[in-house]
């Protein structure tokens, strides 16, 4: 495939600054993510998740829109959005948030970063937070400004990530602590790097802020890494699977809450902020959620690929839950699944049916993350 191919989706969507990079460096297949293109196939899915594992890969997630918040009140009205308590984010800091309505629903889990006392960027799932915030600002009372900056993230992911980094950007790159952020260049090309990404391993994100220098930058980062064992790539279903990270759409979306997820941690009801969603999340802790997620190991023949419908868990002839992302590990030697199941059927070790595009197959309930639990691969 060339660079100069078409893809069917129309101008409405996006490219990215990397997409020709990309297209040259052997991706064959594209999804839409955030109203772009994103890279979903260099190969074998199987042979990307060993390089993510094994060494490390590169892969365009510009998808992962900014949404910026700046002025006087840039705090105040970062922690409306957000339940999780940012009293104590320091400028340099990254955090995993959620974002909520009126109801308590999930309607993004981002990466929030604060890049400045009133300067944040929210690093955004699939949904269409950039309006959300801007209509929010509308009505609250707040002096901020709300917009898309030209940013444009990169994840470099795997064991020798560290490796990589320390070629392009000098030895004093290699203090940046997990969940911080600092601002770099380069060869003169403007990047925020933070030590985040979507893959449960090691791993940087690079913030391009100036497009036009796309396809530059990934160049000069595949030449750097190229000898270390970097392969272009595109995030591994398998890995983010096995470490229990959700896909926005999939595991999570507007009817889906905190405490269904075993996110608790991440809602501070403690508090005199009258964030959104707050009151009920009160109702919802306090009642207890009905539903809730857990991991499933189903039986039989290795799955070919991920679920692309939400498959019916069945307990005793009842459907009590649904399958949300469901693939098989090499690694592990057996199909993993994140579920949604009603409580009263979400017990450990219990056997439930899953109706697969195969047939039904039997499964057992287990704990989840399946492969490093405590992030310790990520963090170290």
């Amino acid at each position: 495939m060339t660079q100069t191919q078409d893809f069917g989706f129309g101008t409405q969507i996006r490219k990215s600054p990397y997409f020709d990079a990309t297209v040259r460096w052997g991706a064959t297949g594209f999804s839409v993510y955030n109203h772009m293109y994103i890279p979903r196939d260099f190969g074998d899915p199987v042979q990307n998740f060993w390089n993510l594992i094994n060494d490390a890969i590169l892969c365009d997630v510009a998808v992962e829109r900014q949404v910026e918040i700046t002025g006087p009140d840039a705090a105040r009205f970062a922690q409306l959005l957000t339940p999780r308590d940012l009293s104590k984010m320091a400028v340099g800091q990254c955090k995993y948030v959620l974002i909520t309505n009126a109801q308590g629903g999930i309607l993004n889990d981002p990466i929030m970063l604060r890049l400045a006392e009133n300067h944040f960027w929210i690093s955004l799932a699939d949904s269409d937070i950039l309006l959300w915030a801007q209509g929010v600002a509308v009505h609250s009372g707040m002096d901020v400004t709300i917009r898309e900056p030209d940013v444009s993230p990169l994840q470099l992911q795997g064991p020798k990530s560290g490796q990589v980094m320390r070629a392009l950007f000098g030895d004093a790159i290699m203090d940046l602590r997990y969940y911080w952020l600092r601002q770099v260049e380069l060869d003169g090309i403007p990047l925020i790097v933070s030590r985040t990404g979507w893959s449960s391993e090691l791993g940087y994100e690079l913030y391009l802020q100036d497009s036009s220098r796309g396809d530059e930058l990934w160049e000069k980062i595949m030449a750097v890494g190229g000898p270390i064992g970097l392969k272009p790539g595109h995030t591994s279903s398998i890995r983010r699977i096995e470490g229990g990270m959700l896909s926005y759409h999939a595991d999570a979306d507007i009817n889906t809450n905190p405490y269904e997820l075993g996110l608790d941690r991440l809602v501070n009801l403690d508090t005199e902020v009258d964030f959104i969603g707050k009151a009920a999340l009160r109702r919802i802790r306090d009642e207890g959620p009905a539903r809730r997620q857990v991991g499933l190991v189903i039986e039989g023949e290795p799955l070919s690929g991920p679920n692309t419908t939400f498959w019916p868990v069945t307990l005793d002839g009842r459907t009590v839950g649904k399958v949300t992302s469901a693939i098989h590990s090499p690694r592990l030697g057996q199909n993993i699944a994140l579920a949604m199941l009603v409580v009263d059927a979400a017990h450990l070790g219990a056997s439930v049916q899953v109706q697969t595009r195969t047939g039904v197959m039997a499964a057992t309930i287990v704990e989840q993350p399946f492969y490093d639990p405590k992030k310790s691969i990520a963090a170290a």
